[in-house]
């Protein structure tokens, strides 16, 4: 009778007491494939900070998260079917890592409500929240980047680029393309020649576009490359005797991988950047009790504080942070997609905040808002070291030239809204 008695009093605290269901994060991944360099790193740094939040805190609110891995092999048509295979389990956010799949998923996930976090790459006028309701791009979107670029070298050039040469060389995909516009904009402003040369993908093979440079001396070159096109690239400059220093690539085309390979010939290449970089900060503590040391970690443990390794940690950290003000404003810890959507356009991300995190001045401080889904707009420039194999960050945040970029962004989004039939406004 007693052992009935017992038996039956825990299973009624067992039935009195709520299992929560885990908070779940897709990774559409790519761990294969041409572009695998940069797809495993992001891929790890991504799942290793849920791994440590579960281990060190519990979760978030309490719930644990749950990163559902899918491999795209950065190929649209497997990204669109992994998103339709996984939102069903209970998808909070998207974090597609890639142009091509951002764009088939926006009117799919828009009509599912489920968010997508595009940070740093995707539609770029979807930083106008008005349209693109469950589109986010923080902290920073191609047309800063573009900009960005030039404003830097205007800095290097005493404000003026007037009569010089300034060729892009870009992936041509829907990503590569995607400053070209802006870049045009900005040589009208600024008076610089403007030359765009696509490279197909894989982008194996550049002798021709660099033979091209090489004829038309360009001033500088700015790339917009992911994946083996941008260390082809790397090498392709270093042949023809392009100066380094004068080389400057966007945020996907700023990696270890991207330049390691060229040995002493990449030294002085720049890039931009939206995340700090190394492991000197705090949180690198924290992972390497509760998922290194561990053996919780998502991959082999060498890609830990590289670039994309970063990228990845900082990714996550946003989703997280989304998260838990999703969790605020509702007043619930299981949280849905319509909620962290909410939690997403309310997000503020300060010095504070980072520096609670163990990841002080990581990021750029930012507020997400309807209006504004795109952050703050910034980025730095770092510059390879190739006797010291490290990046060195040469600037401070930059700001984008929003006179020249809102009315892209604007007149960009509202095409999109006529096109679709969408009503402008905020909730």
């Amino acid at each position: 009778m007693k052992l009935k008695l017992a038996t039956a009093t825990l299973t009624g605290l067992l039935m009195a007491t709520p299992v929560l269901a885990d908070l779940v994060f897709p990774s559409l991944s790519y761990r294969t494939g041409p572009y695998a360099a940069g797809g495993i790193p992001f891929a790890d740094g991504y799942a290793d900070y849920f791994t440590l939040l579960n281990e060190r805190d519990g979760g978030i609110g309490g719930v644990p998260a749950r990163v559902l891995e899918c491999e795209t092999g950065y190929n649209t048509e497997k990204g669109v079917e992994c998103y339709e295979s996984t939102k069903g389990e209970g998808a909070l956010v998207y974090q597609p890592l890639s142009t091509g799949i951002t764009y088939q998923l926006i009117p799919k996930a828009t009509a599912d409500g489920i968010p997508l976090h595009t940070m740093g790459y995707g539609r770029t006028s979807a930083a106008n929240g008005k349209i693109f309701s469950n589109v986010f791009n923080y902290p920073a979107n191609y047309w800063d980047g573009a900009s960005i670029t030039v404003n830097y070298l205007l800095e290097q050039n005493g404000g003026s680029l007037d009569g010089k040469k300034i060729a892009l060389i870009y992936h041509n995909s829907a990503y590569g393309k995607e400053p070209i516009r802006t870049l045009e904009k900005l040589s009208e402003k600024h008076g610089y020649e403007f030359t765009a040369i696509a490279v197909d993908h894989p982008g194996q093979e550049q002798k021709s576009q660099w033979l091209q440079i090489r004829r038309e001396r360009p001033d500088y070159v700015v790339m917009w490359g992911w994946g083996v096109m941008n260390q082809v690239a790397v090498q392709e400059a270093a042949n023809i005797r392009f100066p380094m220093e004068n080389f400057i690539g966007n945020w996907w085309a700023g990696s270890e991988n991207d330049v390691i390979p060229a040995g002493a010939a990449a030294d002085g290449y720049k890039s931009l950047n939206m995340h700090n970089i190394g492991a000197d900060f705090p949180i690198y503590d924290d992972l390497k009790t509760h998922v290194f040391d561990a053996g919780k970690a998502a991959g082999s443990g060498d890609q830990t504080g590289t670039v994309l390794y970063n990228r990845g940690l900082y990714a996550a950290m946003l989703a997280a942070e989304a998260a838990k003000k999703a969790q605020e404003i509702h007043g619930v810890e299981e949280i849905t997609a319509a909620m962290m959507r909410d939690g997403m356009e309310a997000l503020e991300i300060t010095e504070e905040t980072m520096a609670e995190l163990g990841m002080p001045n990581f990021g750029p401080a930012f507020a997400v808002s309807c209006e504004n889904h795109g952050g703050s707009g910034q980025a730095k420039v770092q510059q390879w070291d190739a006797t010291a194999k490290t990046w060195n960050v040469v600037t401070d945040w930059i700001d984008s030239d929003k006179s020249v970029i809102d009315p892209l962004v604007e007149e960009d989004s509202q095409a999109f809204a006529a096109e679709n039939n969408i009503a402008e406004g905020c909730s």
